[in-house]
């Protein structure tokens, strides 16, 4: 009797790993456009938080947070700059993105110099 108890119990564990494994194998993350709108928004913040000015690429941007909410570029002399609006707050349920709702990404050449209002303050004077 005593016998067929563990050897059940053990068993169950071993389906239990099997079962644990095969959800961590095949679970994907969800992906910043599949999220809600408010779900983005935090992670969006969060992402952001964490960048610093250290070479980060556009397309490391773009892989990780999806495509911007705003996007405005223009070329100065030989640089090319880009700036992109994520999403990071909630002003007015109407539905729109708006400026004053996003943080803001800019970056020369593909690589990030500037995140947040003063970034577009720099966009906006070149």
């Amino acid at each position: 009797m005593n016998k067929t108890i563990a050897l059940r119990i053990l068993i169950a564990v071993v389906l239990y790993g099997v079962f644990a494994a095969a959800v961590l194998h095949f679970h994907e993350d969800d992906k910043p456009q599949d999220m809600s709108w408010d779900d983005r928004e935090g992670y969006n913040r969060q992402y952001i938080a964490k960048l610093t000015l250290d070479g980060t690429s556009v397309d490391k941007i773009l892989e990780e947070l999806g495509n911007p909410d705003l996007t405005e570029a223009k070329k100065v002399t030989v640089n090319n700059y880009q700036v992109m609006f994520y999403r990071t707050q909630h002003r007015h349920s109407d539905g729109i993105t708006t400026q004053d709702e996003c943080t803001a990404l800019l970056f020369k050449d593909g690589v990030l110099i500037g995140i947040g209002e003063s970034a577009y303050q720099d966009y906006k004077e070149l």
